[in-house]
């Protein structure tokens, strides 16, 4: 394996983990809250059609139409994600079927294709596009110039993502509340913490994640709009979390691994080594399903645990 092969791996793994790492931050956080969210997919889709939709038919100069375009996708997926909130939280409905059928609604056979129909998107050309810029002029170093220093803008804005998640996390007192809220809601309570607010904020928070996560399909990854682009990558996402043992630290290294497995063929391509592009669509999940099997046996012997409350609901007066 030379240099070249490796650089170019490398960056398809930062390439296709970003929108799998924000999207897994997102997730995380609500999961620490106690909600399970199965919605991730249909989430990033809707996103992904929403931002590309705003991005064709604003008459705004680029940077500014892209920024707009990512607040319309965040803002897209935080919408979805009120009303799995309002379902699981409120109406205390079973947030597995909650979840499912926001991936549903949204998914390649939902909303976003509907959305990207009517708005006639499939097969145009993206007039807007976020390209890698050179960093302090340090892109043109060996190695780790093209991996550090020549990349897309929202790759640095998902790794201050990480920083900030786990400070906010395992550094903060609103941090330290969102953990007790998934561990034991009854203590939390009965400390004052506003159980609801917590829970309602976090699953619209990653909601949002999950909107731009899907967005970075359409202006940065494939500056199109085609029904199901995200092509599962939203239930990989959720299985970064648990194979991340819910540390958002953890979970930057599973994204690029996945990313990776992704990348590879592209990476094998450029080289010249044909292999058929079926195994490689089909490698992320293989892998993710490799993993997980062995996170199961883990989890089995006890020596790693989700959040205690993860998909409980919370009624104050059950718990009394």
């Amino acid at each position: 394996m030379n240099n070249s092969f490796l650089i170019h791996l490398l960056m398809g793994g930062i390439l296709f983990g970003t929108p799998l790492l924000i999207a897994a931050l997102g997730e995380l956080i609500a999961e620490r809250s106690g909600v399970l969210n199965l919605g991730v997919e249909g989430m990033m889709l809707v996103g992904a059609v929403s931002c590309f939709l705003s991005s064709q038919r604003l008459g705004a100069t680029g940077l500014v139409s892209m920024i707009i375009a990512f607040v319309v996708a965040g803002a897209a997926g935080g919408l979805m994600a009120l009303i799995h909130a309002i379902a699981s939280i409120t109406l205390q409905a079973n947030q597995i079927v909650s979840g499912l059928a926001l991936a549903i609604f949204g998914g390649a056979f939902g909303l976003s294709t509907y959305i990207g129909d009517a708005a006639r998107l499939a097969g145009s050309p993206g007039l807007h596009q976020i390209n890698a810029v050179n960093l302090f002029g340090l892109g043109d170093l060996p190695i780790i110039g093209p991996l550090l220093f020549h990349q897309p803008p929202l790759v640095y804005a998902s790794w201050a993502l990480v920083a900030l998640v786990t400070f906010y996390l395992f550094h903060t007192r609103f941090g330290l509340h969102l953990r007790a809220v998934g561990e034991s809601p009854a203590a939390a309570d009965a400390m004052g913490i506003n159980i609801v607010a917590y829970r309602y904020i976090h699953t619209i928070a990653g909601g949002a994640f999950a909107g731009v996560a899907g967005a970075s399909y359409s202006l940065m990854i494939s500056p199109s709009w085609n029904h199901g682009m995200t092509a599962g990558a939203g239930w990989i996402a959720i299985a970064l979390v648990v194979f991340a043992f819910w540390n958002p630290r953890i979970i930057i290294v599973g994204a690029y691994l996945f990313g990776a497995m992704t990348g590879l063929g592209f990476a094998l391509q450029a080289h010249g080594i044909r292999v058929a592009p079926e195994f490689f669509s089909a490698l992320p999940y293989l892998v993710t399903i490799v993993a997980l099997v062995g996170i199961s046996k883990l989890w089995a012997k006890g020596h790693i645990k989700p959040p205690a409350a993860l998909a409980v609901p919370y009624a104050r007066e059950q718990a009394s």
